[in-house]
């Protein structure tokens, strides 16, 4: 943690290089890992549901599918401090637990992929422990990433992180749409959770970080947190759980004061637009009239290209002019583009004009993503790595999965016209509160963290 200060921009060229570092490379392939099942669980799941006749209020519900990855901050303190026996041993302790849970999501899938659609039951159950797995690994990379690198550098490790992120949303979007339109729904996730092997390879070539923060935190046992003179167990796990849950929030609010509840309040509602508007895509698609290989050669495949492109200009935005400034742009980006699909949705079917809204959403969902993750790393603390950034993780898509789980009534009751101007009017509360963290100061010799400026901490 350091004093905020005031940095001048950074240049266009500092902006470059780093991407060309190996530990920065590595985060690709890592983040291709945790994006794959993301979908499987999300709007492909819903594509699969609604291409077998399954109703749309049924398919909204499946949406809560992905509060597992809201609510990953209640065992993330676990994944932080725990050991796992002889694996931790040999890989280290964040290798370790993302070797774990790369096996967990593959397995899952390819029992998922043996499954009828007419099996709800058997589909919420696998989506579940596919999704359980995939939030444990979210916590662990995202560990692994604060922590692989300086916080100068967090932007483009966020950068990189996204790119690999969404070459596997690409993969178990598109990828999935077109194996299962010339072969089979089992076959696409069938092959998306052989795919999971790429993460696993990484996982063992990469090597574990050695912030000396983190170590401290893993390798405490808990009789140094007690007293000697504290024998009374239930001391003891007093002590223990008010280590693994109280420490990193107190802290959080030790450094940031009063101004704590408006940076959560910006944390939970960034994303509360995108998050509500994605779950109804591939369905609106399919009612539009497009064909499965149109939605993935179109709102997948081009899309990608501006979502990478997205990506790698958010980053070097944020080098120039700082995380905040970017983030602002890109939730302005978000809710126009909202608007535009609700434009597309009094529209007969053209593939020309689904090309230009596919692509500008994606470019602004790759602006602010990648600012929003520098966001989120920079205002972590590194003895809480994990744990503080799954709690912030989990509140950025709270709010989104709690409402995303109604879309399908929305839809419904206001049609996909009302539901898309919905989604944008969702994003005004996140402009209004990006705009309050540009303007606001820090208490002159506080000990706040900024994260505007290119020190990220």
């Amino acid at each position: 943690m350091s004093i905020a200060t005031d940095k001048s921009p950074g240049t266009w060229r500092e902006g470059f290089t780093v991407y060309v570092r190996p530990t920065t490379l590595a985060l690709a392939f890592l983040g291709f890992s945790s994006g794959l099942p993301y979908l499987l669980v999300f709007s492909t799941l819903t594509a699969w549901l609604r291409d077998t006749s399954v109703d749309l209020t049924t398919i909204g519900f499946f949406a809560w599918v992905g509060l597992f990855y809201s609510l990953k901050f209640v065992w993330a303190p676990w994944v932080d401090r725990t050991s796992i026996p002889l694996l931790t041993g040999w890989l280290g302790h964040r290798r370790a637990w993302m070797a774990v849970s790369q096996v967990a999501v593959a397995a899952s899938l390819i029992l998922l992929s043996q499954v009828s659609a007419h099996q709800t039951g058997w589909i919420a159950l696998l989506a579940c422990a596919t999704a359980f797995s995939s939030a444990t690994q979210d916590i662990v990379v995202d560990a692994y990433r604060i922590e692989a690198a300086d916080n100068d550098n967090q932007a483009a490790m966020s950068a990189m992180y996204i790119l690999g992120y969404r070459v596997a949303l690409l993969t178990s979007g598109a990828g999935a749409l077109l194996i299962a339109d010339f072969g089979s729904w089992s076959l696409a996730y069938l092959s998306c959770g052989v795919m999971m092997g790429i993460g696993l390879i990484t996982t063992l070539l990469v090597s574990e970080p050695t912030s000396r923060e983190q170590k401290e935190w893993v390798n405490t046992s808990l009789a140094a947190t007690i007293a000697p003179s504290e024998s009374d167990w239930r001391v003891k796990v007093v002590a223990y759980f008010k280590q693994l849950f109280v420490a990193p929030i107190t802290s959080f609010f030790a450094a940031y004061g009063a101004a704590a509840w408006a940076i959560l309040a910006l944390v939970s509602l960034y994303r509360l637009s995108d998050i509500v508007m994605g779950v109804m895509a591939n369905p609106f698609y399919l009612d539009q009239g497009y064909s499965k290989a149109e939605i993935a050669s179109i709102a997948k495949g081009i899309g990608f290209g501006m979502s990478i492109f997205g990506a790698f200009l958010g980053g070097l935005l944020v080098v120039r002019f700082g995380v905040l400034k970017t983030m602002l742009g890109g939730a302005f980006l978000v809710a126009v583009t909202n608007l535009m699909f609700a434009f597309l949705a009094g529209q007969q079917a053209d593939l020309r004009l689904l090309a230009i809204v596919i692509s500008l959403d994606n470019l602004s969902g790759g602006v602010s993503a990648t600012s929003f993750v520098a966001y989120l790393s920079g205002l972590t603390q590194r003895e809480f790595t994990a744990t503080q950034y799954a709690l912030f993780s989990s509140l950025m898509t709270l709010p989104g999965k709690l409402m995303s789980g109604f879309s399908g009534l929305a839809v419904d009751a206001l049609g996909y016209y009302g539901f898309f101007v919905g989604s944008a009017i969702l994003g005004l509360p996140a402009i209004a509160l990006t705009i309050w963290a540009i303007r606001r100061k820090p208490p002159q010799g506080s000990s706040e963290i900024s994260v505007e400026t290119r020190d990220l901490r």
